[in-house]
């Protein structure tokens, strides 16, 4: 076993990893971590905590763990040497990479970056934000201690000024210095865009930002790309957002009240958050638009393929166009080609092979050409052009791809005599003579058997269908009045119900779960007579149900076994004796008494 256990160490490859928050703050004690995935190591050797000062550590953590999967003993083990630090002056600054020693190889982990950010100036010195807020006493009105301050959310566009077309991203991010548990996902309606969001992580991390002399737990919410379809000064409304905060409505030091009272306890906060308004002004595109534009906006380059340069008449060659680059490239238009005559051009089959990124479409988008020479002799495809705008360069480009020239032979395989005559780019034809003599001979008209265009059954084909829209508009609404009318509707339903009941209490019957049954039988009864007989639950009564069933016909005999079975199922679950025999006599009287009900009852 310890062979196997050996093995599988050393067939891992070694990792060491530095991890420690991206922000802190001035004063505020983090841990910084280096983990490496072997055991027997000594203490990592680092170079400097250049901005930090090291208030403990490093302090050594090790894990082991065995499975056994399918007959296989696997193992893996662990360390974590852990530093204690902080920094007294606000800055970025750069730890390096430590190494350590395994099997005389010298393995190093990776730098880090870590800003330190200066004291919150509205939490007291040693407090976190979020400890300020929780200290607050809860209001009749909770949602009044959530200050506009505590929890808010920031629009920004990466740019202020773009020209049409031309990607820019929109992003709303969350500052919050309270427990945020939920918050809602709004989209933008915004006019004069075209909008593609941007698919963020769905396990979402906060990180810490100084913002307006407050430190805040930030998060980047939603982002979204846009592309401007027209130039002017063009608006993002403000965005309606609503969050629920957890509040600690009660926070006590002593820890016997902790300990009975289960901890300090919370209560949740609504918070309408509304985002700010933006303004992004888009600059019209150049007005000397060479021919041929595109409609690209960003950078792009073309590349071009060809299977075959050398074809007979009427056999398909492929012709492959690729636009790679970043951009619009969701809105292109098809590069300009200028084929032969003699070749019978399809529309091109469009491959999209690109992802959204932060500044726009990034990938190639692959037009696949058909081209079907017509007739035989040496033709040239020339250059594919592309012309788009380049918006770093403020000018509008002009890419082309290669040129191909293509010879194509007579196809020796069509019919002897036969000519192939190439008409426009549609179609081909090829006939057998060159010319065909008009029939002169008088010609008889028979007319045809086919008589359903303007008969009977033609015309009843039409109307038929507006017949029966007719008709469903009849049925459908007799269906809804008959539907409002909820008295009925329960009324005819009561059967219904109480045998879905039944079925309940039979399969308790069945197992004998004695109280259960009898409960049931008694909703059963009581819901039907509600039901049926359109009495509200709050006032039925043993007196009430008589009446009701009077009125509506019923014998007496039946009110007295209604009563005996009620009688029955209240008191035979304390009753001593066999109790499957008196579940089963309830059972029944209770089946008997509502059947007797459904066929008396008038209603």
């Amino acid at each position: 076993m310890f062979l196997v256990f050996l093995g599988n160490i050393l067939a891992d490859e070694v990792t060491f990893v530095a991890q420690a928050p991206k922000s802190v703050v001035v004063n505020q004690q983090f841990k910084l971590t280096f983990k490496a995935n072997r055991a027997n190591v000594k203490e990592p050797t680092i170079q400097d905590f250049a901005g930090f000062k090291v208030l403990t550590g490093p302090h050594r953590s090790t894990q082991r763990s065995y499975q056994l999967i399918n007959g296989k003993m696997e193992s893996s083990e662990s360390v974590t040497f852990t530093y204690i630090l902080m920094a007294d002056v606000e800055g970025e600054y750069r730890i390096p990479a430590a190494s350590i020693m395994v099997d005389q190889k010298k393995i190093s982990s990776n730098p880090l970056r870590i800003k330190v950010l200066p004291e919150d100036n509205s939490t007291p010195s040693g407090q976190s934000p979020q400890d300020n807020y929780d200290s607050r006493s809860i209001s009749r009105n909770p949602s009044t201690n959530v200050a506009d301050d505590d929890l808010f959310i920031r629009a920004s566009l990466s740019m202020g000024k773009v020209y049409e077309q031309e990607a820019v991203l929109l992003t709303y991010k969350v500052y919050s210095t309270v427990n945020l548990t939920n918050l809602n996902n709004p989209t933008p309606d915004l006019k004069g865009f075209h909008i593609q969001e941007v698919q963020l992580p769905r396990e979402k991390n906060f990180e810490l930002e100084h913002y307006n002399g407050r430190n805040y737990q930030t998060l980047i919410w939603r982002q979204f790309v846009l592309f401007p379809q027209q130039s002017g000064e063009l608006e993002i409304p403000s965005l309606d957002f609503e969050g629920v905060i957890a509040v600690q409505t009660h926070r006590s030091m002593d820890p016997f009240e902790m300990m009975f009272n289960g901890g300090p306890s919370y209560v949740e906060v609504k918070k309408r958050i509304k985002s700010n308004k933006l303004v992004l002004d888009v600059k019209r595109l150049p007005a000397d638009r060479p021919a041929g534009f595109s409609g690209g906006v960003g950078q792009f380059s073309l590349s071009s393929s060809i299977n075959s340069t050398e074809v007979k008449t009427n056999e398909e060659i492929t012709l492959k166009i690729k636009v790679r680059g970043i951009g619009n490239m969701k809105l292109l238009g098809n590069p300009v080609i200028d084929f032969p005559s003699e070749f019978e051009v399809y529309d091109p089959i469009v491959n999209n092979r690109f992802t959204l990124k932060t500044n726009g479409f990034s990938g190639e988008k692959e037009y696949e050409y058909v081209l079907t020479p017509r007739a035989s002799g040496t033709y040239t495809i020339p250059a594919a052009r592309f012309v788009y705008f380049d918006p770093l360069s403020d000018s509008f480009k002009t890419v082309e791809s290669e040129s191909y020239t293509i010879v194509v032979e007579k196809n020796n395989e069509q019919p002897l005599g036969a000519t192939t005559t190439y008409i426009g780019k549609e179609s081909a034809k090829v006939l057998a003579t060159d010319i065909r003599h008009i029939k002169l001979r008088e010609t008889e008209l028979v007319k045809g058997k086919n008589e359903f265009f303007a008969s009977e059954i033609y015309f009843m084909l039409y109307i038929l269908p507006f017949v029966l829209f007719i008709a469903y508009i009849i049925i459908y609404r007799k269906r809804v009045a008959r539907n409002a009318n909820i008295p009925l509707v329960r009324t005819k339903k009561a059967n219904k119900v109480a045998v879905k009941r039944l079925k309940i209490a039979k399969k308790l019957l069945a197992e004998n779960r004695k109280n259960e049954f009898y409960d049931e039988i008694l909703k059963t009864l009581w819901g039907y007579m509600s039901d049926k007989m359109n009495i509200p639950v709050s006032q039925l009564s043993k007196d009430n149900v008589a009446n009701e069933l009077e009125k509506n016909g019923a014998d007496s005999t039946l009110v007295a076994e209604l009563h005996e079975v009620l009688n029955e199922a209240e008191f035979a679950r304390y009753a001593p004796g066999d109790a499957g025999e008196a579940m089963d006599k309830v059972y029944s009287m209770a089946m008997n008494v509502i059947s007797r009900m459904e066929n008396s009852i008038k209603k």
